[in-house]
């Protein structure tokens, strides 16, 4: 029998206290970050960002390499001035379908990168971008300190309080840094301390740089410092004693600032364009405190001028209050030696979800670290990055994001109006605007439509009690493209062509791909709860919703092994295994076979390429294994050794080099531990049913998955 122990009043500063990252040297893949879900700062072993270029990304647009230590803001966008000074139009062609030809964006480069792509489509694939907003970095008497200067340091990231302390000698001198972001407000607190006390005062004078960038359109850096010239950095007068400085930052031609910064520290200078020095003292054991705040456009701060004791102090009890909210999962009496790390990754990826994928528009990829297509999200991923707020008791948390969707609502009905069809279609690859990039794949994909009746269910579910009439109508307008879409055949309502899988491979096949049997089995899900969704709101059952719902086309099925697609060449072993998708992910229905997805996954398992895989493959196999009632299987799927299951000790998880951060991964490991150790409708009664016998589950909290 399971050892699990019953839910109970759990030690969750002994849990989360257990998983703090230190660090004693410069790990060049794992900064740090403070944050509040909207605003979030990555630091080096300074506490600062002082050794940028220790921190490196390449350009996979193959330009200057970025950083990653990256100060981003959800609401942090940048428009480079179009060609001819005009927008462009979005350019479509038409794909032939069943009901004939429906016009899409499209647009295929010819390499591995954009470079072959007309102006036009790539100044709409580049723009708006997300922007680093500011570099702020360690000085020494006016001048930046070489990394030789560095000596022995020491850095604790203190889950439980959100604070960053980092000990080090630079220079000669002994420091303490202690960074911390404000939960409610986008501001930054940095303290510096001498920890030599009582020095004579002929001591170097410590002071913080702050550099602000121009947008970049690379793929990866979100900063370009080489263009000083398109945008301006006015420095406005200090207060009293010249204790703050305003700063407007002003972006080509355009009249307002696009952001604002207030700089509060005991001395600011102008540093030449686009730098301020903020400089403490020479004698005093406190070197210096400093309070930044970042707003959008010229807007005022959302309050007075705040300390740095005040922004650490509100800190120190919004975390704590985070902690014990919602969920939570001790493996700590579990034998297996796997069970700590699957822990530390748990306990990490929710301290970096709610930094990174809690504000008010769908994450990046590699959240607000440093740039992952510009900076653009793609609500594909929407689900795994927040699904596991609602399901580990923390629903507001994805509510914020949701309102996205509320917003564009009336750019979907357009891209679904010119389409033909009947709806919403919802973009995958956006910025703010809601506007398609233009794309050979993003435009086909179709498994982001039931994503958003999947996540308002879980809000519903999660006890989200004006969930029905805040997503109600994007609920309706959703399965209105999706039951649309679907196509009558002899043999049931299909999907495609052109459509292209959560399997990208089938790209360059999007003319003629059929019948994924993930997205089969999503549509299927989705309009049976949207239906439900129109019951419970006293409307009339959508006729139409039930026909298509309960008439999918059945997958093909080959060698006992469900077809990733309905025509040759059927499965190509690469990339998203989402075949077995459709139960997991999914729910139960009747459309797929638990015996077949049985076998599909075992041969996954067998010879798979696992190289070309992504970070959240592993937990959605878990999510299958745990459904079809294999424990094993599904944490083996979770902890399976291969690269791009890697999880940094700052709790991210590493895909490539240009791809550093995968936030997914993060979200779909929590979305799995949650259907595992919470159980789910049709599952067992008994609790933590997704782990093996011999593992010792507790566990408090969790909302029950679908």
């Amino acid at each position: 029998m399971q050892r699990m122990q019953p839910a109970g009043r759990l030690d969750r500063e002994a849990i989360v206290r257990r998983h703090a990252v230190v660090s004693d040297t410069i790990d060049p893949r794992s900064p740090v970050q403070v944050g509040n879900g909207t605003l979030a700062f990555a630091v080096d072993v300074t506490g600062l960002q002082t050794f940028p270029d220790a921190y490196p990304v390449p350009d996979a647009s193959g330009g200057p390499a970025g950083t990653l230590l990256g100060t981003q803001a959800q609401w942090g966008w940048h428009s480079s001035p179009p060609p001819d000074g005009r927008e462009p139009e979005l350019r479509r062609r038409p794909y032939r379908t069943r009901r004939g030809q429906v016009p899409y964006v499209d647009a295929e480069p010819s390499g591995k990168d954009d470079s072959t792509l007309d102006e036009e489509s790539r100044w709409l694939r580049a723009n708006p971008h997300r922007l680093d907003l500011l570099r702020m970095g360690l000085v020494v008497d006016g001048t930046s300190p070489p990394r030789e200067d560095l000596g022995p340091c020491r850095q604790v990231l203190d889950l439980w309080t959100g604070t960053v302390t980092s000990e080090l000698a630079l220079a000669g001198e002994r420091l303490r840094v202690t960074t911390a972001c404000h939960p409610e407000r986008d501001v930054l607190a940095v303290r510096v301390e001498r920890l030599d006390a009582g020095r004579p005062g002929d001591g170097p004078r410590l002071g913080v740089r702050l550099a602000f960038p121009y947008g970049s359109e690379s793929w990866t850096n979100a900063a370009d410092w080489g263009r000083s010239r398109d945008h301006r950095t006015e420095v406005h007068s200090p207060g009293a004693g010249g204790s703050a400085a305003t700063v407007r930052r002003y972006f080509d031609s355009a009249p307002e600032p696009l952001y604002t910064v207030a700089v509060g520290a005991p001395e600011v200078l102008s540093d030449g364009d686009h730098q301020l020095l903020a400089l403490g003292g020479t004698t005093l054991d406190r070197a210096l405190d400093l309070v930044v705040e970042l707003v959008p456009g010229g807007t005022a701060p959302a309050g007075p001028p705040l300390s740095v004791d005040e922004v650490l102090d509100a800190a120190r009890r919004h975390w704590p209050a985070f902690w014990r909210s919602g969920a939570a999962l001790d493996l700590s009496a579990t034998t297996d030696p796997r069970a700590a790390e699957l822990e530390r990754r748990a306990v990490l990826s929710q301290y970096l979800t709610a930094v990174q994928c809690s504000g008010d528009l769908p994450p990046q990829e590699t959240g607000l670290l440093t740039n992952s297509w510009r900076g653009r999200f793609h609500l594909e991923m929407h689900y795994w990055h927040a699904a596991h707020f609602a399901l580990w008791g923390r629903p507001a948390l994805l509510a914020r994001s949701m309102e996205f969707y509320r917003r564009i609502l009336p750019v979907a009905r357009d891209t679904a109006r010119l389409q033909g069809y009947d709806g919403a279609r919802w973009p995958k690859q956006v910025g703010p605007d809601g506007r398609e990039s233009p794309s050979h794949i993003g435009p086909f994909l179709l498994w982001q439509q039931p994503h958003v009746i999947h996540l308002a269910e879980l809000l519903r579910r999660a006890g989200d009690e004006g969930a029905a009439e805040r997503y109600g109508e994007i609920v309706d307008a959703t399965a209105r493209f999706m039951a649309d879409v679907a196509e009558p055949t002899e043999n049931g309502y299909a999907l495609g062509p052109p459509l292209i899988p959560a399997q990208e491979s089938y790209a360059d096949l999007r003319d003629r791909v059929t019948n994924p049997p993930f997205e089969l089995a999503y549509w299927s899900w989705a309009l049976q709860v949207a239906q439900q969704w129109r019951i419970r709101a006293g409307l009339s059952p959508e006729r139409l919703w039930d026909e298509v719902s309960n008439g999918m086309a059945r997958p093909l099925v080959r060698d006992g092994r469900y077809a990733a697609i309905g025509v040759e060449p059927y499965t190509i072993r690469e990339d998203h295994p989402s075949m077995v998708y459709g139960l997991g992910v999914v729910p139960a229905t009747d459309l797929l076979d638990p015996r077949v997805v049985r076998t599909t996954l075992h041969s996954i398992l067998e010879d798979w390429d696992w190289p070309s895989t992504w970070g959240w493959d592993f937990p959605a196999l878990a999510m299958t294994a745990a459904r079809l009632g294999e424990p094993s299987t599904a944490v083996d799927a979770l902890l399976l050794e291969v690269p791009k299951n890697t999880y940094l000790p700052n709790g991210h998880n590493h895909q490539t080099d240009v791809l550093p951060a995968y936030l997914p991964g993060n979200g779909g490991l929590l979305a799995a531990l949650a259907l595992m150790t919470g159980g789910w409708d049709t599952g067992p009664a008994t609790g933590a049913q997704g782990f093996p016998d011999d593992w010792v589950v507790r566990h408090e909290g969790f909302t029950p998955s679908p």
